[in-house]
C-alpha cells in the first residue's frame, strides 16, 4: 500500500514539472513575442542612443547590480559578453528583458525551471542511464563487488559526476562544480548518516568495523590530496591521473577483502562439514554483496511499478499520457533501450536512427573554432548513419521483445549508455548555467548555490534511497546504507572531480591546469573532515553500533557550517 502510495505521488510530481515546462515555455514565448514587437519596444525601452556602451565588452557581469532598474540592466546584460551563459538559454536576458517588469513571475519561474531540471537529471540517471549499466555489468559478468564499486557507483553518482565535468570543461573554473561534489558528499555523511543513526538507534544496529574504517579512512585520504591540490592552486595531468587513480585502489581493496571474506567462508563451511553440522545458517556476506541483492530487488521492483503505471495510465486517461510527453518523448526517441519492459520497435528504430542526429547537434553546438562546412558534414555523417542503424534495427528485432542474444544485445546498450550519458551532461550543463545565472541576479556567489542547493538536489534521492533501506531493511539494510553514504560520495570526488581535473590538464598540456579557488573551499573540506573524524571516534567507541548521539552530533557539525556560511552571506 505505501508503494502503491509512493508511486502515486512521484506520477504526480511528473505530471506537474511537465505541466510546469509546458506553462514556462509559453510564458517565454508570449513574453518573447511582446518584448519583440516594436510597438512595445519602443514604449518600453530606452532608445539605442541610451547603451551603456558602443561595444559589447566584458567584466564579468561583475557591476550588473550598479544599475537601478530593469531596463538598463537588460541592457546591460546584452552588452556584456561576461553575463552570455554557457548553455542554450540566456537566463539573464530573460529575467531583465522579458520579465523585468515582473520580477516574482520571474523568480517563480526560475524555481520551477530549476525543479524541471532536477527532475531530467534524475530522471534520465535513474530510467536510462543506471539500467544500461546494470545490464552492462552482467553481459560483461562483472562481479558483484567490482559492479558495486564502479558501474553502480557511476550511476547513483551521475548528476554530480556530470554537474563536474560541466562546470570545469565550460565555465573554466570549476567553482561550482567543485562546491557542488564537496556539498553533496558533506550532506550525505552528515545530514543522511545522522538521520539513519537517529531513525534506527532503537535497533542497536551494528555495522561491519573493517569495511566503515576502510571506506572512511580512504575518504579522508582523497580529501587530504584535494586538499593539497587546492593548496598549490594547479595540478599537471600526471597529478590529475594520479587522483583519480586513488579509486582504483580503493577498489583494489575492496576486492581483495571481498576474496578473503569469500574464503574464509568457505573455510568455515568446511570446518562444519567435517564436523558434520550442516545446520548452521551462512554468515552474513560482506557488504558489496548485498548491493547487488538489493540493486536486483530494486530491478525487479520496477517491473511491478510499470505495471502500476499501465494502470494509472487506463485510468487516468490519454489526457495524463499526453501531459507527459513534453518531458518523456525527446529521450523516448533518442535512448536506445531494450529492457522487456519498456520495450516497443517502433521506438526502437526511431531511437537508433535519431540517436546519431542527436549527438551530431550536440557536437555542432559545443565545438569551437568549426566552420558550417564541417558542422553540416558532421549531421551529414550522422544522417547516413542513422538511417543505416534504422534499417538494421527493423530488420535484425522483433515487435514481441528486445534481443535476447548477449552479442546483439550489447552494441543496444552502448547506445543507451551513450546517449543517456549525452542526455546527462545536456541537463547538468543547463543546471549549473541556470546557477551561474541566478546566483548573479541574486547577487550570491554561484559557488554558494553550488553548495547548497545544487548538492541537496543531487543528494536528495541518497537520501530517500538510504534512508528508507535502513529504516526498512534491518541490519543488512542499514550496512548498506552506511556504506553506501561514504562509498558514493567518495567516487564523486575522486572520479567526478578527478576525470574533470584529467580534463582540464589535458587541454592545458604540458602546462598545468591553474585552479581559481575560492577560499572558503577550506572551511568546507575542514568541516567535512570534521564530520568523518567524528563518526570515526565515535562508531568504534560505540561497539559499531548507531546511536542518536553520533547521529546529532554530524547534523550539528553541518548545521554549525550552515551557520557560518549564513554569517559570511550575511556581512
Amino acid at each position: 500500500m505505501a508503494g502503491s502510495t509512493s508511486n502515486s505521488t512521484l506520477k504526480k510530481l511528473a505530471l506537474f514539472l511537465n505541466i510546469s515546462f509546458l506553462f514556462l515555455f509559453l510564458c517565454l514565448c508570449l513574453t518573447t513575442t511582446n518584448y519583440l514587437h516594436p510597438n512595445n519596444h519602443s514604449s518600453t525601452l530606452p532608445n539605442q542612443s541610451t547603451i551603456l556602451h558602443a561595444t559589447i565588452v566584458d567584466d564579468g557581469c561583475s557591476k550588473l547590480h550598479e544599475h537601478p532598474d530593469f531596463e538598463t540592466k537588460c541592457l546591460y546584460v546584452k552588452t556584456q559578453i561576461g553575463c552570455r551563459p554557457d548553455g542554450y538559454l540566456n537566463y539573464l536576458q530573460i529575467f531583465y528583458c522579458n520579465f523585468g517588469q515582473f520580477p516574482i513571475i520571474a523568480h517563480v519561474a526560475i524555481l520551477l525551471w530549476l525543479l524541471v531540471l532536477f527532475y531530467l537529471l534524475g530522471n534520465t540517471a535513474a530510467n536510462y542511464f543506471c539500467s544500461s549499466l546494470e545490464s552492462l555489468s552482467k553481459i560483461l559478468k562483472l562481479s558483484p563487488t567490482i559492479a558495486g564499486v564502479t558501474l553502480l557507483s557511476l550511476g547513483n553518482g551521475a548528476p554530480d559526476v556530470f554537474s563536474s565535468i560541466v562546470s570545469f570543461t565550460g565555465s573554466g573554473d570549476g567553482d561550482v562544480g567543485l562546491n557542488s561534489v564537496l556539498g553533496g558528499a558533506f550532506f550525505v555523511s552528515t545530514i543522511v548518516v545522522g538521520l539513519i543513526s537517529i531513525l534506527i538507534s532503537h535497533q542497536q544496529v551494528s555495522v561491519d568495523e573493517s569495511s566503515f574504517i576502510r571506506d572512511v579512512i580512504f575518504f579522508l585520504f582523497s580529501l587530504s590530496s584535494l586538499l593539497v591540490i587546492i593548496a598549490i592552486g594547479k595540478i599537471n595531468l600526471w597529478g590529475s591521473i594520479a587522483f583519480v587513480a586513488i579509486y582504483f585502489i580503493y577498489v583494489g581493496s575492496v576486492s581483495a577483502t571481498h576474496i578473503y571474506n569469500v574464503r574464509k567462508l568457505e573455510r568455515e563451511r568446511d570446518q562444519l562439514l567435517v564436523l558434520g553440522d550442516t545446520s548452521t545458517s551462512p554468515l552474513l556476506g560482506h557488504v558489496d554483496e548485498e548491493k547487488v541483492v538489493v540493486s536486483v530487488q530494486d530491478y525487479d521492483d520496477k517491473d511491478g511499478v510499470d505495471d502500476q503505471e499501465q494502470k494509472q495510465y487506463s485510468s487516468f486517461g490519454y489526457l495524463g499520457y499526453l501531459l507527459e510527453l513534453p518531458l518523456s518523448l525527446p529521450r523516448r526517441l533518442t535512448i536506445p533501450v531494450v529492457s522487456e519492459e519498456n520495450w516497443s520497435k517502433p521506438f526502437a528504430v526511431i531511437s537508433v536512427t535519431l540517436a546519431p542526429m542527436s549527438l551530431a547537434a550536440l557536437f555542432n553546438t559545443h565545438a569551437e573554432n568549426v566552420g558550417s562546412r564541417t558542422k553540416l558534414v558532421a549531421y551529414i555523417t550522422a544522417a547516413i548513419t542513422g538511417l543505416v542503424f534504422g534499417n538494421l534495427a527493423y530488420l535484425s528485432t522483433k515487435k514481441s521483445g528486445p534481443p535476447n542474444n548477449n552479442k546483439y544485445l550489447f552494441p543496444w546498450l552502448v547506445g543507451g549508455f551513450v546517449m543517456s550519458v549525452a542526455w546527462t551532461y545536456l541537463t547538468a550543463e543547463e543546471l549549473v548555467c541556470l546557477l551561474e545565472s541566478y546566483g548573479n541576479i541574486l547577487g550570491i556567489s554561484p559557488s554558494i548555490l553550488g553548495l547548497t542547493i545544487l548538492a541537496w538536489g543531487n543528494s536528495l534521492g541518497d537520501l530517500i534511497a538510504n534512508v528508507a533501506m535502513a529504516v526498512n531493511g534491518g541490519a543488512d539494510g542499514a550496512q548498506i546504507a552506511i556504506t553506501g553514504c561514504y562509498a558514493g560520495p567518495m567516487f564523486n570526488t575522486l572520479v567526478g572531480l578527478g576525470f574533470s581535473l584529467v580534463l582540464s590538464a589535458w587541454k592545458e598540456y604540458p602546462s598545468s591546469y591553474v585552479i581559481v579557488i575560492d577560499r572558503s573551499l577550506y572551511e568546507t573540506v575542514a568541516f567535512l573532515m570534521a564530520g568523518l573524524l567524528w563518526a570515526l571516534v565515535m562508531l568504534p567507541n560505540k561497539n559499531m553500533k548507531l546511536d542518536r548521539y553520533m547521529g546529532s552530533g554530524l547534523i550539528a557539525i553541518y548545521l554549525c557550517f550552515l551557520s557560518l556560511k549564513l554569517a559570511m552571506l550575511l556581512l
